[in-house]
């Protein structure tokens, strides 16, 4: 199967008849910058790594232990040693002392010797309760059934949950061997009064989708990825920033994983009472640098940044949308339309062109063996549809439809929805090409005038722009409200125009919106409804019927939703930049940003002390940096042999940031070092891995000579605001009148 082309999902049409150009999407992932914007507006950006204050903690510590460095519990050991032995005094005795002299509250619990008799262990319980507040005591399976033992932690919060209800059942069973597993799978079991059990922070991630840099950080913290909420994936391959919360994490533990994350950042830390969910944001800021910009005229690029800002573009479901493989998710979806529950497994399990080898090789080995068990030892944990469905074929030989089940709801419901967002692309390409886009028309659905949705984004299937999670499925991104208030108030909102609404004029061009297919939804009383109908009979799929008993992959199962059919950049800015060297960013990032100001810092502290003999400051910031000098040849700036003054150092420092400079600057080659060597550890998404190679790399720099210097090349740099249910990628389509898709970009990069 050819690989996807954007007339295949319906893509077809262009806002403006101006000419386009060539530019080169994505050429180097810093090239595309996300930063997301919060229901009040606000751009995230990653600016500090400083701590939230925790004074609350601290200070129920201290009323909780009574100071124990300073108090003595000998009456109370010599009482427990009169009633449990020598052993399990000595052993509460040292975890004493422990708590004492620790000043963390996560001090690892004691467990007591075996006792079979359940009478005494009541009394060692009471016990504890009535000489030890401050500690908390539960009961856990030995390594003989009949035996039981008791666990002893420190509760620093002092509140004791050791009751019959304080723990789930299925956590009782706990072994000895179990002692040190956090009680809690998603966070601290103590917590103070008072602080938020959500630990906010801002992610900033480089090349990486935000379920891997997520999952990087659960492992390290020992928490289940589940633990962690945010409001919407972002492309892998950009820099991005967004919100996200964990629950019952301390700031300090996330700040502490900075210096061993590579290419992730973890800041602006502060505690909130409510966890964030899919689709809590207004939109997303993009600032997007197309290189290798080559036009008959600069009027050309000019007049088409101009009119994408003025007309906006169609506001087409991008390709990422229906996947990056070979095999689209909407001909899975449609599969799963018609109940052909054997062949949607086949076109997710068998071979597809274009995949990493180990990947392909993997596949061919299941069609060819069958063998269940050792396809899942091949094949890798981000192929999560392919191993739900292999492992429940394992458990229920020939039961697709339970296999497909298996499968996480988001990920298979994404299925669906691409079908839905397929038949709305060409929906929308049919109204263009038959009305124009430039008037209102008699049968047009918009949102009626003063209703609650009319400058509402969409908010029922929505889904944040770019995800390229690692399987190339745009799941993660899928919100469902169920609400039924909510959808009936929104079905009320929306009307066809009548010929009294071209009369008054009430209505634009900017109101008209088309449904995606749903059992609640109206669609246009306007022949633009047929092609729905039209194009679901062709695949033998039915929208007012349901063709199979499988309520949830059925069309009059699902309410279904609305799209805007013309949306415009907010905020739109653009300019034409001149570069020479490929490897050097040409916009900065929010890591760039925070950098430059912890060199400017690091500078400014080193001649404060008197370190002005040489330019000492700019030597401690490449230690501080890690700037590799001994694996490239960088220039040996901090060997210059001239004598500098404080502002010249400081100079240096902000001209590397400098647009015009930045070629010449040890700290931005370091950036574009780190940007390759991200790449070279990482790896690109399956879609960008070329046999030969082909991404950038810095090339060594001898000197600053002249001769070196590069020939001048154009580049277009654009920044701009879209809501959550927008792809930044069909604006750039309007903009450049050429194919998005990877293979095509591919192309210019060689």
């Amino acid at each position: 199967m050819k690989t996807l082309d954007e007339s295949d999902v319906g893509i077809l049409c262009y806002i403006s008849q101006l000419p386009g150009f060539r530019g080169v999407l994505k050429q180097r992932y810093s090239d595309f910058i996300v930063n997301e914007v919060d229901f009040d507006g606000n751009v995230v950006h990653l600016t500090s790594f400083d701590l939230p204050p925790e004074k609350i903690e601290e200070e129920e510590k201290a009323q909780v232990f009574d100071s124990t460095a300073n108090k003595s519990y000998a009456d109370e050991i010599e009482s427990f040693r009169s009633i449990a032995g020598d052993a399990d005094a000595e052993s509460l005795k040292g975890f004493l002392d422990r708590i004492a002299s620790s000043t963390e509250s996560d001090i690892s619990p004691i467990v007591l010797s075996p006792d079979p008799d359940k009478s005494h262990r009541t009394a060692m319980h009471t016990f504890f309760k009535a000489k030890f507040k401050f500690l908390v005591t539960d009961t856990l399976d030995g390594s003989d059934a009949t035996l039981k033992c008791i666990r002893v932690r420190f509760c620093s919060g002092g509140k004791s949950d050791s009751g019959r209800g304080s723990r789930k059942r299925k956590d009782r069973g706990d072994r000895v061997d179990s002692t040190h597993k956090p009680f809690d799978s998603r966070g601290s079991n103590d917590w103070p009064d008072g602080v938020g059990k959500f630990l906010r922070f801002n992610l900033c991630k480089e090349n990486k989708d935000t379920q891997e840099a997520l999952g990087l950080i659960g492992k390290m913290l020992g928490t289940q990825q589940r633990s962690f909420g945010f409001a919407g994936t972002k492309d892998k391959r950009s820099v991005s920033t967004q919100r996200v919360t964990v629950f019952k994490q301390r700031a300090k533990r996330l700040a502490a994983l900075n210096d061993r994350l590579f290419g992730i950042k973890v800041g602006d830390f502060c505690y909130v009472q409510e966890g964030l969910v899919l689709g809590q944001l207004l939109g997303n800021r993009f600032t997007i640098t197309l290189r290798g910009v080559v036009a008959d005229s600069e009027d050309i690029i000019k007049g088409a940044a101009d009119n994408l800002g003025r007309d906006g573009f169609i506001n087409y479901f991008g390709l990422q949308r229906f996947g990056s493989g070979s095999v689209p998710t909407h001909l899975v979806g449609a599969a799963l339309l018609r109940g052909e529950w054997k062949s949607a497994v086949g076109l997710i399990l068998d071979p597809r062109e274009g995949e990493r080898l180990a990947i392909m090789e993997a596949r061919e080995y299941f069609k060819e063996s069958g063998d269940i068990d050792g396809t899942l030892r091949q094949l890798p944990r981000h192929l999560v549809a392919e191993r739900a469905i292999l492992q429940c074929l394992k458990k229920c030989p020939g039961n697709y439809l339970q296999a497909l089940k298996a499968i996480p709801r988001t990920l298979r419901m994404m299925y669906v929805h691409s079908y839905q967002s397929y038949l709305w692309n060409h929906a929308a390409s049919r109204r263009v090409q038959k009305y124009g886009n430039d008037r209102v028309v008699l049968g047009d659905l918009v949102y009626s005038k003063g209703s609650s949705h009319e400058k509402s984004v969409e908010v029922i299937n929505a889904e944040p722009e770019e995800d390229s999670s690692s399987d190339g499925i745009d799941y993660s991104s899928i919100t469902e409200l169920s609400e039924t208030e909510l959808f009936e108030e929104k079905v009320k909102s929306v009307k066809a125009v009548n010929a009294e609404d071209l009369l008054k004029g009430e209505y634009t061009i900017d109101d008209v919106i088309l449904p995606l297919p749903g059992s609640r939804v109206l669609y246009p009383t306007n022949d633009i409804a047929e092609v729905y109908h039209d194009l679901a009979k062709k695949d033998g799929i039915a929208l007012t019927e349901s063709m199979h008993n499988a309520k949830e992959f059925s069309m009059i199962c699902m309410t279904g939703s609305y799209r805007r059919v013309f949306q415009r950049p907010i905020d739109f800015e653009w300019e034409v930049l001149r570069y020479r060297d490929p490897n050097i960013p040409l916009a900065e990032t929010d890591m760039d940003a925070i950098a430059k100001s912890k060199l400017v810092n690091v500078i400014e502290e080193t001649f404060a002390n008197g370190k002005t003999d040489k330019p000492l400051a700019v030597h401690n910031v490449a230690q501080t940096e890690n700037l590799r000098n001994d694996q490239e040849d960088l220039p040996d700036i901090h060997e210059a042999e001239d004598e500098r003054s404080v502002s010249k150092s400081v100079n240096v420092i902000e001209e590397a940031f400098a647009d015009g400079n930045m070629n010449n600057s040890l700290a931005v080659d370091n950036v574009a070092q780190r940007e390759n060597l991200i790449n070279e550890q990482e790896g690109l998404p399956d879609t960008y891995e070329a046999e030969d190679e082909r991404e950038e790399r810095l090339p060594q720099i001898k000197s600053f000579s002249t001769s070196d210097v590069q020939s001048s090349q154009m580049a277009l740099k654009l920044s701009f605001t879209l809501p959550a249910s927008c792809y930044a990628t069909m604006a750039i389509r309007e903009l450049l009148k050429t194919s998005t898709s990877v293979a095509f970009h591919k192309t210019l990069n060689q």
